[in-house]
Parts: C-alpha cells; sequence; structure tokens
C-alpha cells in the first residue's frame, strides 16, 4: 500500500487568472508544491497533479510529476476538491493507502511540515490529519447594525481568549478510503497546530499574491 500526493490544479481561475502558473518565486506557483512532495519522498511514493489545463499539465510533467486528466465536469468553480481526488484515485493504477493533499495556493510550507505531521498521523487511530493555526483576533458578528462579540467580552485582553483555531490549508492527509466515501477530513480527523508565519498564505487574489511575495522575498 502506497502514500500518494495528489494537487488539485484546475485551470480557469476566475479571481486571479492563470493563478497556478503564475511564476513565484522565480517558478511556477504550482511547482512549490511539486517540489515539496519531492523532497519528502521517504513519505510519498508518487506525485500526482489533477488538471483540465494543458499549461498546467505542461508544468507538471517539466517538474516531474504524473498527470490525470480531470474531466471537465469536475473542473468548475463550485466542485469541490474532493471529487478530483476521488477520480484521481479510480485513475491511479495501484491500491493507495493514504493521500497527502497539497493545494498549489499554498506554497510556502515549513521544510519539516510533512515529516512531522506524518508521523503524528500513523501513532493516531485517525483517518485524516488537516493542519490548523490558532486565530488570536476578537471575533464578532454584526445583526442590525449592531456588533456583538463572539469570543470574548468587552474590555478582554486578547491573551486571555479562549482558543479557537482557522483550518489553514497547508496540509492534508486522508485514508484513501476516506476519499471514497466523499469525504478528506471527518469526525475522526486530528488536527494539527502550525503556527508559523506561512499559514497565512492562501492564494486565490492579487492582493494574496502580493503579500505572498512579500514573504518569500523576506524569508
Amino acid at each position: 500500500m502506497k502514500t500518494v500526493a495528489i494537487i488539485p490544479a484546475r485551470g480557469g481561475s476566475k479571481r486571479l487568472p492563470n493563478k497556478n502558473n503564475l511564476l513565484f518565486g522565480g517558478i511556477p506557483l504550482i511547482a512549490h508544491s511539486i517540489l515539496f512532495a519531492q523532497n519528502n519522498n521517504n513519505i510519498i511514493d508518487e506525485i500526482y497533479v489533477s488538471t483540465n489545463d494543458e499549461a498546467i499539465k505542461k508544468i507538471a510533467m517539466q517538474y516531474g510529476a504524473h498527470v490525470i486528466d480531470r474531466p471537465e465536469h469536475l473542473s468548475g468553480d463550485l466542485e469541490p476538491t474532493v471529487t478530483a481526488l476521488q477520480h484521481a484515485l479510480t485513475i491511479i493504477p495501484y491500491a493507495v493507502d493514504s493521500v497527502v493533499l497539497l493545494q498549489p495556493t499554498n506554497p510556502l510550507r515549513p521544510e519539516n511540515l510533512l515529516k512531522e505531521a506524518f508521523e503524528s498521523y500513523q501513532m493516531s487511530d485517525s483517518d485524516s490529519l488537516f493542519t490548523v493555526t490558532r486565530n488570536h483576533q476578537k471575533l464578532g458578528k454584526i445583526t442590525n447594525n449592531c456588533f456583538e462579540p463572539y469570543n470574548y467580552v468587552i474590555g478582554q485582553r486578547s491573551q486571555d481568549l479562549e482558543p479557537l483555531y482557522f483550518e489553514n490549508g497547508l496540509l492534508y492527509i486522508s485514508k484513501a478510503k476516506l476519499i471514497t466515501e466523499g469525504k478528506i477530513i471527518s469526525e475522526n480527523s486530528m488536527p494539527y497546530e502550525v503556527n508559523h508565519i506561512f499559514a497565512s498564505i492562501d492564494i486565490d487574489t492579487q492582493d494574496d499574491f502580493d503579500y505572498a511575495n512579500f514573504l518569500i522575498n523576506t524569508k
């Protein structure tokens, strides 16, 4: 049984056109996730890019990844990531135990992230793992033009807030069986905390891309 990395990278992004092909740190955005997987070849047996785009396909092959041609009906704006993973598992010609999902829009990851997270995943009885980051903001909602605090009371110090976390998208590890059931994470999933500046990067807009470029040029 093998562990594979799957990088879903469809074409047709509207908010940031051709984002997966844009040069970031001197190489295409998607190449960062491919290289991260290659640098963890003691864990990952094969690397697959699922795409419907010829330019992305060419880049993926150039950087040594296998390509899975994703059907157009699984490549729409509203299509969930899990369907691309399900399709990929039907194409991969051998039994897969675990899938490492690497989103190309999260190109910057701590060097030892997969090694440490995979060790925790193997030691647990969870069917998946996903990375989270603590949020230190005072959150609330606006109702009838009035602000209602959610995770604090007015006057409370931010350092005294009850810990809340957000799913940062850096890394997912899932049993292939879970994916075939239509899930990437489930009630049995293990949250893996990553408090690193890279966790703030998720590129969907030009502003996101500019901020990520600032980080990669300064870090």
